[in-house]
């Protein structure tokens, strides 16, 4: 690990420490029925040595990655989207950690033990799917090996963060579900990465950790990302 990453490692650490909002809009109506517990991993770490291309952003190392995952078009939720990797808490998870690094591990073939957890968020509500998500936030400290699964994830991309912080990759999502309209922060990735969008629970949790460790730079929220989803 080099100075930098080390740095921007425990700039993280910290914020999770000493806790902070994420701006958080559900991007559909609440259900009323009891929601399913589950848990989502952010992992950050230098994983390829694979820097930022284009314009870097000088609030972190060019290294730094977050692990993200394409999901499946046969997916009942969320089909085609990008996400943490993540899912449902089973009766043997000790905790919402266990359940994130098992989901992982499924999703993307990454090592467990290999994972340093830095902490945990406050579960946030997502009505589409109707779970209640912990969001683990963890530092990859021996990294693995890892690929889709196919059944769950049909890609799994490790994105640099100076690229998710350029303010050109970023702006708001517009999702219209009959005459209701929502919106999120959101970001687009580059051709590399398919040039998809990452909004919904995704995008705004991205953009709360990024405000939330003070990595954040100015960006045009007038900017717009009108979604298609079912």
């Amino acid at each position: 690990m080099t100075s930098d990453t080390a740095a921007a490692r425990a700039q993280l650490a910290a914020a999770v420490a000493r806790g902070f909002e994420i701006d958080f809009t559900p991007q559909g109506e609440l259900a009323a029925r009891k929601a399913r517990r589950s848990a989502v991993l952010i992992l950050f770490g230098a994983l390829d040595r694979v820097p930022a291309r284009g314009r870097r952003s000088a609030a972190v190392p060019a290294e730094l990655d977050v692990l993200l995952t394409c999901r499946s078009e046969a997916l009942r939720h969320h089909p085609g989207q990008i996400a943490f990797p993540g899912g449902g808490v089973e009766p043997g998870d000790a905790d919402a950690a266990a359940t994130a690094l098992r989901e992982a591990s499924e999703e993307t073939g990454l090592e467990p033990g290999g994972v340093e957890i830095l902490g945990a968020l406050p579960p946030l509500h997502i009505p589409v799917s109707n779970n209640l998500v912990t969001p683990v936030v963890g530092w990859w400290r021996l990294p693995s090996p890892v690929a889709a699964d196919r059944s769950e994830s049909i890609e799994v991309m490790r994105v640099p963060v100076a690229e998710l912080l350029d303010p050109a990759a970023r702006g708001t999502s517009v999702l219209r579900r009959g005459e209701v309209s929502y919106r999120g922060a959101a970001f687009e990735l580059g051709p590399r990465f398919g040039g998809h969008v990452v909004w919904g629970f995704t995008g705004m949790l991205l953009s709360g950790l990024f405000d939330g460790i003070g990595w954040t730079e100015p960006w045009d929220r007038g900017r717009e990302f009108p979604i298609t989803a079912g």
